[in-house]
């Protein structure tokens, strides 16, 4: 051992250091200021407090950590790879190059052990309430006395940034009205962003502020203390009915002569030059890169595998478990592979045509049928349940007295709520949803955009789907919001015609993989289609299908989506009466349909069939792929007005007359 590097606990965290500076250095690209002055942080988490197993990153009883403050992530790497998780030095050295595994920012699913994308500052402070949500809801199903099969804890790291998002305040509100007591945060205070000192636009008493959400909150003046570290984390976890925050002050760029505690250390490379004087300082060959000495990656190797007797230890309390608790732990294990339980479809119900309801009221209906049958089906709404009808019924809330339920109350907190849902979503036993007006969507955006890069599933419910929600007027009512959900990459939106087609979106959504789900429903009562007894809208799969066939050849297609496509059934008899065929399609989602094979497209958009005319209530971007030169499109590309649904919708001109009129007017 080097002796100017001190104890080998003290050689291991320099070496983290220098780790992050040389792959910032190589990549000429990132961030080593912050992950250099949580290299003791890091240290102390990994080398003596979490429960992890290298060998089995997904291990059901792991603690869970998330790096909120994503740009830190060569930290996260170099703990990884030094643990004996499957990544290799030769990762580190492709950091931030093209298909590497060790992005700019962790990325779920490029590497075993990183929990959750973490990139917009905030969200991973937010995922993980959602992390810890879930494990209280497993706890409280489960576990039993005497079998804490379920205790995990959830630990991150957070900056000034995370703390400074808007989202974080959220998020921590409603941790604290929970009483989420298995959630620790370390908030790195060093002071810097990339602007400069904080004090440019921060200076907040951030302890009193968590304090006064709830939070047990805890001070370390010097983050290279690693005794005062590890007992700080020790007294978080004995304060069980509290979320904790250790605010730790450290220093960006530690050991970096001329840029610590400067911005300089923030988000570009210290230099060649900087980089060798801070090896000089720390003991290290200034002129080799990437060194890790081997008696660091041994101590670091055996703190890994710690892990295995941990696991060893919980698969045979779990064996105890399902020999004593057969019923449960079947139910646990298939909801841990991934499956659903046979024949859970059957439940769904069937409307029929005499009925009028609204298709926010069908979801509700559809979500009470099969809430017994899917005990991992949970979820809520931004303090709008009884609007967007997702409530279920039969159940209790999710309170901090009672963690049991499968109701959440969100608290007019979109922005948390979609970020809370990415993390119940990853604890990988759960189907949440969350629920909220169309137009609040926006709030949501950022972890929309998050659980789509990760290709994970929250089912997202949006309601009050267009101008035809009425009184409540241009602040409410959606026009740009739809076409927007649509361009994000790995989303799936289904706005269904009526009741039978929100049952079908529901099937869809609940079996979906590889990306979120967005339901679109109505405020209104729409009819419900006679769709060939009930059993057409099955072909809602597809994306798009011929609901109603013309008897002779087509003169011009009529397609449209949710409450629109009642018009143009009534619109297809008229024009029928005037001896002009209309075909009638059905699309309720554009990325079902894109998945089709060009044969089932030609079949529903024939080639030579180019007379289109699509109709839906909001912005008519992106229709015109569908209804091609020859079409027309009646849409809104103006915001809304304050009066009665009905007359709002006739204002707009979505009416049988104007769809026969624009109809005609394309024929001629």
């Amino acid at each position: 051992m080097n002796p100017k590097t001190g104890t080998l606990e003290q050689q291991g965290i320099n070496t983290v250091r220098i780790l992050a500076a040389d792959a910032v250095q190589k990549a000429n690209s990132g961030h080593p200021g912050t992950p250099m002055g949580l290299a003791s942080v890091g240290h102390v988490l990994w080398a003596q407090i979490m429960n992890y197993n290298p060998q089995n990153p997904a291990w059901a009883n792991r603690d869970r950590f998330i790096l909120s403050c994503g740009h830190a992530c060569m930290l996260q790497y170099s703990f990884l790879y030094l643990t004996g998780y499957p990544i290799t030095l030769d990762d580190i050295k492709k950091f931030r190059q093209l298909h590497s595994k060790t992005a700019g920012h962790p990325e779920y699913g490029l590497l075993p052990g990183i929990e959750v994308t973490t990139g917009p500052l905030g969200q991973g402070f937010a995922n993980g309430v959602g992390f810890a949500i879930a494990q209280r809801y497993m706890a409280a199903r489960y576990n039993k006395p005497g079998f804490d099969i379920f205790n995990y804890k959830v630990y991150a790291i957070c900056s000034d940034g995370d703390i400074m998002e808007g989202i974080s305040s959220e998020a921590a509100s409603i941790a604290g009205h929970l009483q989420l007591g298995n959630m620790i945060y370390l908030y790195d205070d060093n002071h810097i962003t990339i602007e400069g000192n904080t004090d440019l636009a921060f200076d907040e008493d951030v302890a009193k502020r968590f304090e006064a959400y709830g939070w047990h909150v805890q001070e370390l003046p010097d983050g290279n203390d690693l005794g005062a570290l590890s007992t700080a984390i020790k007294n978080a976890q004995k304060e069980t009915d509290r979320p904790s925050l250790i605010k730790v002050r450290t220093h960006i760029g530690y050991g970096s002569p001329n840029k610590q505690d400067t911005a300089a250390a923030h988000g570009s490379a210290l230099g060649e030059a900087e980089v060798k004087l801070v090896k000089e300082n720390f003991g290290f060959d200034p002129d080799k890169h990437f060194v890790v000495p081997d008696d660091v990656l041994n101590y670091y190797r055996e703190a890994g595998k710690k892990g295995i007797d941990k696991e060893k230890n919980w698969n045979d309390l779990y064996k105890r478990y399902k020999e004593k608790y057969i019923e449960l732990s079947n139910e646990y294990e298939l909801l841990s592979s991934g499956k659903l339980p046979e024949g859970w479809e059957e439940r769904v119900p069937v409307f029929k045509t005499e009925e009028e309801m609204a298709t926010r009221k069908a979801s509700g209906k559809v979500l009470n049928a099969i809430a017994d049958y899917l005990p991992n089906l949970i979820g809520g709404s931004a303090d709008l349940a009884p609007s967007t009808d997702t409530n279920l019924e039969k159940y209790k809330s999710f309170l901090a007295t009672n963690y049991d339920g499968r109701n959440f109350h969100f608290g007019i907190r979109e922005h948390a709520m979609g970020a809370i849902l990415n993390g119940l979503v990853l604890s990988k036993y759960l189907i949440p949803y969350g629920a909220t007006f169309l137009v609040f969507s926006d709030y949501m955006r950022p972890p929309i955009r998050l659980a789509a890069i990760m290709k994970i599933r929250p089912i997202y419910v949006f309601t009050h789907d267009s101008i035809a929600l009425g009184e409540d007027g241009t602040t409410h009512q959606p026009v740009e919001q739809l076409i927007g959900l649509r361009s994000v990459p790995n989303l799936t939106v289904i706005r269904p015609a009526d009741a039978n087609e929100t049952v079908q979106a529901w099937r869809i959504a609940i079996e979906h993989s590889g990306g979120p789900v967005a339901l679109i429903l109505t405020r209104q009562k729409i009819p419900v289609i006679d769709q060939e007894k009930y059993t057409k809208a099955i072909e809602l799969e597809k994306g798009a299908y011929i609901l109603s066939e013309s008897k002779t050849q087509p003169d011009i297609i009529l397609i449209g989506t949710g409450s629109e496509v009642q018009l143009l059934l009534a619109a297809q008899q008229r024009l029928k009466e005037e001896n002009i065929a209309a075909r009638v399609v059905s699309m309720p989602s554009w990325e079902l349909f894109e998945k089709q094979d060009k044969t089932y497209k030609e079949k529903i958009f024939p080639a030579s069939l180019r007379k289109r005319l699509a109709v839906e209530a909001g912005s008519p971007l992106g229709w015109l792929k569908y209804v091609t030169d020859q079409g027309d499109i009646i849409g809104i590309d103006r915001f809304g007005e304050s009066a009665p649904g009905e007359e709002v919708m006739k204002e707009y001109g979505f009416t049988v007359e104007n769809v026969v009129k624009r109809a005609k007017a394309l024929i001629e």
